[in-house]
């Protein structure tokens, strides 16, 4: 029997709004602290082109961490999986922002979704890029087929200018040498990367790389081969989400990338991708109606990837 996905992301929407209250804004950012904490947008497309959406699907909003998926995928399109060599792909277990760990292990992050491992990414990314920011860019803006998808310079300035503990961090992986490039330059990209705003729109269409064993949606260019789709879809899946992948995986079952700007997106390979956005966050910095709208997706379509 067809599935009407308009109905169902209507259905979904009416069963999450009694959370709309919960949660709280990422504070310590002000820009973020500044958005409308009960807007709500939710967008599902199929590889076959069918799509849906509900809400605030097409405003553009904060990437944050979602963006650091575009990262590793690029890298891992210029130098494959060499870059594991300098980021690990465990689960962290510890907060997305730790010291401890990263002492613990030399300097070597858990996994590239971590700021200190997006932080790495950056800096091989500098190695392997004429431009860095503006080739990220057009490499996210061609994802997306769109454009007109920008940095925020304002909310890069304002993480920049209060992320005291992301600056620690760097220098941290740079005293193991784990970082070769200076450390404001690898920030400014790091900063910069997770300033990008796109609508949930945009995110299913470009996260539609990771449901189509690595190519463009709308022109079908190869990035990734199979293999390395797969395993980018699997650190997403057991890192994708801070401390609370694991939460995910057994409430969704699904790959994807969560971001403190309230966004989260979702792949089911070969069948389609799905974002949502709700700024309002849980404790572990994942939003509150994104999360159980997820749920509700694969519960009611009865399929995830397990």
């Amino acid at each position: 029997m067809a599935v009407n996905f308009q109905l169902l992301l209507s259905e979904i929407y009416r069963e999450v709004l009694p959370l709309q209250s919960q949660g709280a804004l990422a504070y310590y950012i002000p820009e973020l602290a500044a958005v409308n904490p009960n807007m709500f947008g939710m967008h599902l497309r199929r590889l076959e082109g069918e799509e849906a959406a509900i809400g605030a699907s097409d405003v553009k909003f904060s990437l944050q961490s979602i963006a650091k998926a575009f990262t590793l995928a690029l890298a891992v399109s210029l130098i494959g999986e060499k870059i594991f060599e300098r980021v690990g792909v465990e689960p962290s277990g510890s907060a997305f922002n730790s010291l401890v760990q990263l002492e613990y292990e030399k300097g070597i992050p858990r996994n590239p979704f971590i700021n200190a491992g997006a932080m790495v990414v950056c800096d091989v990314l500098i190695d392997q890029l004429k431009n860095p920011k503006a080739e990220i860019l057009a490499f996210v803006q061609k994802l997306a087929d769109n454009n007109e998808i920008r940095f925020n310079e304002e909310t890069a300035e304002s993480e920049n200018k209060f992320g005291f503990r992301n600056h620690a961090l760097a220098n941290f992986v740079k005293s193991f040498g784990n970082i070769h490039h200076n450390v404001e330059e690898v920030l400014d990209l790091y900063f910069h990367i997770c300033s990008i705003e796109m609508s949930c729109n945009d995110l299913t269409k470009a996260f539609l790389l990771f449901a189509n064993h690595g190519k463009v949606f709308s022109t079908g260019e190869q990035i990734l081969n199979s293999s390395q789709t797969k395993r980018i879809n699997a650190v997403m899946q057991t890192c994708g989400f801070y401390d609370e992948s694991g939460e995910f995986a057994f409430t969704v079952g699904l790959p994807g990338k969560s971001g403190v700007g309230g966004g989260i997106v979702a792949v089911h390979p070969e069948k389609y991708a799905a974002a949502v956005w709700s700024p309002r966050l849980n404790a572990k910095g994942n939003s509150v109606m994104g999360m159980k709208a997820l749920e509700l997706l694969t519960t009611k379509l009865g399929t995830s990837i397990f």
